[in-house]
């Protein structure tokens, strides 16, 4: 584990607000100077406490108006079950997320769609299609109350 100062940890919990804010706008809110700043953050990069910068997008703008988790249960009787199904669920653009877990569900993947129809197409002819799949599950989002990456810093 990488050591954080109280400057450290002001700059982490103002990057994780607005990752896109310019340096010299980071470091005045920190309270340091820009040169500061930045080099502070090329080591919380270089320790990889901050491994990149992102943007959030929301997916009902881009026409995605369905969003479904899928547990997924694999045959893991078969050889290679892991590899070969992350594999093939990697190349689906419409899977967005991919975690393996401990515990009786094996796999979790959150998959986005256009609306019901459409979501019914990636199911029926890509998802069921994955190797290895022993049992599956699908919950629907309603609504997302709360949804954030940031860490309480």
């Amino acid at each position: 584990m990488h050591s954080l100062d109280d400057i450290d940890r002001r700059l982490l919990r103002l990057l994780q607000e607005e990752a896109g804010l310019p340096v010299t706008e980071l470091a005045e809110r920190a309270g340091v100077s820009a040169g500061a700043c930045w080099r502070r953050i090329e080591k919380m990069e270089r320790a990889r406490v901050i491994l990149g910068r992102a943007i959030d997008i929301d997916p009902r703008a881009l026409g995605y108006e369905v969003r479904v988790f899928l547990r997924v249960v694999l045959d893991k009787a078969a050889s290679h079950a892991f590899d070969d199904f992350l594999a093939a669920a990697r190349a689906l653009p419409e899977v967005i997320a991919i975690e393996t877990l401990l515990g009786r569900v094996d796999i979790r993947m959150d998959v986005v769609a256009r609306d019901l129809a459409h979501y019914q197409e990636i199911y029926r002819d890509r998802i069921l299609a994955l190797p290895h799949i022993a049992e599956i599950d699908a919950l629907m989002l309603v609504s997302e109350l709360k949804n954030s990456a940031r860490l309480p810093i």
